[in-house]
């Protein structure tokens, strides 16, 4: 058996990575994805950090850190399930039809495929995974990699124009390694939440985290 285009020796590995947590609800003995979705994840986001940092060698920790969160995020991964038409190879709970375009349930079961190719062929059956989804480290408006300007635009394009507000919320760690909690907000567009080593990074993990989830919205 096959998935974007990785061969799986053990097959066992691809069909509980295409078992979601519902399908459970009529086949209570069968194994979920959840367990290999974790593993997955570690996995992507390795694979992800190693690619940015070999692509972008001007960028610094910030813009890496950005352009990963992108290309990891749920809408990056269920936008790539959807071109190889993965919801039709998913088990899930009959009653509930096909798992909808731009699902969270489809992000989960390319981060558990990952996480099985990664038991099954090591490292290179993960990357060989990973480089066929074609992730793109770039969001509309944030290929820049600066999600500040992206989103200072966007707040002053409504009517009237708005200004993001940046609050410290939380500040963790030591005094050399500090972690900075940061939550934006734009009235008439939301909240969003992100941690960092530096304040500067959260801002901007946190911006980006705030255009997503309106990128989502639609």
């Amino acid at each position: 058996m096959d998935v974007f285009g990785y061969i799986f020796k053990n097959e066992a590995l691809l069909e509980e990575a295409l078992t979601t947590p519902a399908y459970r609800m009529a086949m209570p003995q069968a194994r979920d994805n959840q367990r290999l979705e974790f593993l997955g994840d570690a996995v992507l986001g390795l694979l992800a950090a190693d690619r940015m940092y070999s692509e972008c060698p001007g960028d610094d920790e910030g813009s890496l850190t950005v352009k990963r969160a992108h290309m990891v995020s749920a809408a990056s991964l269920s936008a790539a399930a959807d071109r190889f038409g993965l919801a039709e190879r998913l088990k899930v709970n009959k009653g509930g039809g096909l798992v909808q375009k731009g699902s969270k349930t489809l992000a989960d079961a390319v981060e558990a495929i990952i996480g099985a190719a990664w038991l099954d062929g090591g490292l290179s059956a993960a990357r060989q995974v990973f480089d066929a989804l074609e992730l793109s480290p770039h969001v509309e408006g944030v290929g820049d990699g600066n999600p500040k300007g992206a989103l200072q635009i966007r707040s002053q394009a409504m009517k009237p124009p708005r200004q993001p507000e940046y609050t410290v919320v939380d500040l963790s760690g030591s005094s050399h390694e500090p972690v900075f909690t940061v939550k934006v907000s734009v009235d008439g567009l939301g909240e969003a939440l992100a941690k960092a080593r530096s304040r500067k990074e959260a801002e901007a993990k946190a911006a980006f985290a705030l255009l997503e989830s309106l990128e989502r919205l639609g």
